[in-house]
């Protein structure tokens, strides 16, 4: 019991320092941007069903290296501030599915065949979320009372002139407002996550990745959506199991699932846009991982063999590592210090109302 509990713990910290640093860094961005990309300006860019604001979510994403809980501040602050439920959705797909360092590691480490599919799957799924969601997102589909600049996180615009005093409002409201409302559900998230990765033994996972099958499929898809799984952080494993004889197609599903869901974010977009916002995201995320993981295993890769190229590999890893942003440990824990500071503010109104009537 003690030595279940001591790995609850150590896989908990090692989750929060894994997801802390993009929460903050996430939160400085939406509170710099959050007076050049006000509300108006996002309703019209983002504010409606077309497709073409569906394209520019996606394509943004695409571009941010920021795993799939550094995306939570940044996808609620998107909502809140006027874009619909498609756009938002696609924008929180995109991002730690097919952002460039995730691109550069999948292709380096599992080949080019392996690569491409991940690429073209990873830019089809967020346009059909955003679709699926623009269309079925019924009370979701936008923040209710937002023409008024009404909801959950503030909007209100500062009418200070002068930039620096605009910027101190910003971050401000990134942390004080928007920090508080994610970091109230990421919190027991990470926690939830780090007792699943502590009771899930590892080889139930190899033995479900090692089967081409649908039903291993399915398994995957499930398993890696709820798991907290780093969005590049998983791909070398990944790419260790596919040489030693794993089905492509479960490294495409698992890559999906795992870069895109997990429980942290699977809550605070449940708790802070809605349940039918979660319902499509999780269920359309995983069908899609499954359908491009069994077309890959049955059509595209039938006769798959392990890539191996040392050489552009290296090359390949050296470039992502070269965008990846390497935190010192004291930085990881600091940052985790932050976000448990901001959730214990954030619950602390209703702990004292608690105690006063006991």
């Amino acid at each position: 019991m003690i030595d279940m509990l001591n790995k609850i713990i150590f896989s908990t910290i090692s989750i929060m320092n894994d997801t802390a640093m993009w929460l903050v860094l996430s939160f400085l961005v939406a509170g710099a941007l959050r007076n050049i990309l006000t509300p108006e300006r996002f309703q019209r860019a983002l504010g409606n069903t077309k497709m073409s604001s569906i394209i520019k979510a996606t394509v943004s994403g695409m571009f941010l290296p920021i795993c799939s809980c550094g995306v939570i501040p940044l996808g609620v602050s998107m909502y809140y501030s006027g874009a619909y439920l498609g756009p938002t959705l696609a924008f929180m797909t995109a991002t730690p599915i097919i952002n460039p360092v995730a691109v550069l590691l999948t292709v380096g480490l599992l080949g080019p065949k392996i690569g491409i599919i991940y690429i073209v799957t990873g830019i089809i799924a967020p346009i059909i979320i955003g679709i699926i969601a623009n269309k079925y997102g019924g009370g979701e589909l936008k923040l209710s009372g937002i023409e008024e600049g009404a909801g959950y996180i503030n909007l209100e615009q500062d009418e200070e002139k002068n930039w620096l005093d605009k910027l101190g409002s910003g971050f401000h409201w990134a942390f004080l407002d928007l920090g508080f409302a994610v970091s109230k559900y990421v919190v027991p998230g990470v926690l939830l996550a780090g007792i699943i990765l502590s009771i899930v033994p590892e080889q139930f996972i190899q033995s479900f990745l090692g089967e081409p099958g649908l039903i291993s499929l399915g398994g995957i898809a499930v398993l890696s959506g709820v798991m907290y799984v780093c969005a590049v952080g998983h791909i070398p494993f990944i790419a260790a199991l596919i040489a030693g004889g794993a089905s492509p197609g479960t490294a495409i599903t698992f890559l999906m699932t795992g870069a895109a869901t997990n429980i942290p974010e699977l809550i605070s977009i449940y708790k802070l846009i809605g349940k039918r916002a979660v319902i499509l995201y999780g269920s359309i995320v995983t069908v899609i991982s499954l359908i491009a993981g069994y077309i890959t295993n049955l059509l595209l890769l039938p006769g798959f063999k392990p890539f191996v190229n040392l050489d552009r590999s290296k090359s390949y890893v050296k470039l992502a590592n070269s965008l990846i942003i390497a935190a010192p440990e004291g930085v990881k824990y600091f940052c985790s210090l932050i976000i448990c500071i901001l959730f214990a503010l954030a619950v602390w109104p209703k702990v004292r109302e608690f105690l006063i009537e006991k």
